[in-house]
């Protein structure tokens, strides 16, 4: 067996003897009293796009999910493993978050691949291409925007994915009664990594806009 990662052990020094070390407090107190967010995050496993980083946040301040281009998956308690759903189930019931953010960014990979879909599978099962196709529909629709140039169309269907998987989270019903109730509010979000800019979706029109 391979030693573990000496980069990752140089990281962790780091951060023991510099973030750990001025916040053990916090620490002491999160594993006494436990986690207590106010919101969780959905957002992709893309090395870039860190919502911690992003958020500049805290420990215990933010629940995170990350998966393949952001995407909350429709309800469906069909008996099937759902790591996502189960992560969302966890944070609304059991956490009881009063936020959920949808946040994607700009040069997704997994949004590219859901454009490309002839591009060839990268094991027999084909894991990422599944995954993606709860986005078919609208990748179709956007990849016959011919006007449009590549990179507009990747931009766009990063944001509609965002939108799609809001309206997902309105499938579950832990969600939607609590939405309804004023106890919980969906928001949408999209960083763009090269200019570090974020963009905030506006819940009445749809748009992105910058906050």
């Amino acid at each position: 067996m391979k030693p573990f990662p000496a980069a990752l052990l140089k990281g962790y020094g780091e951060f023991k003897n510099g973030r750990f070390s001025q916040e053990s407090e916090r620490y002491r107190m999160l594993a006494d009293s436990g986690q207590t967010p106010d919101s969780l995050v959905i957002a992709c496993s893309d090395s870039r796009a860190a919502p911690e980083i992003i958020f500049n946040s805290l420990p215990g301040e933010i629940f995170v999910i990350r998966n393949v281009a952001n995407i909350v998956p429709p309800y469906t308690p069909d008996g099937e493993f759902h790591s996502t759903s189960a992560a969302l189930e966890f944070a609304v019931q059991s956490l009881k978050v009063k936020h959920i953010v949808v946040l994607g960014h700009g040069r997704c990979g997994g949004i590219k691949a859901a454009l490309d879909p002839a591009s060839e599978p990268l094991s027999p099962g084909d894991f990422i291409g599944k995954w993606m196709e709860l986005l078919r529909p609208a990748a179709e629709a956007v990849a016959d925007y011919h006007w449009m140039t590549g990179a507009e169309r990747q931009t766009a269907l990063e944001r509609i994915s965002i939108r799609h998987s809001i309206s997902n989270l309105r499938t579950f019903p832990c969600v939607s009664i609590l939405e309804d109730q004023g106890r919980l509010s969906l928001h949408g979000a999209w960083f763009d990594i090269s200019g570090g800019e974020l963009m905030v979706m506006d819940p009445e029109s749809g748009d992105f806009i910058s906050p």
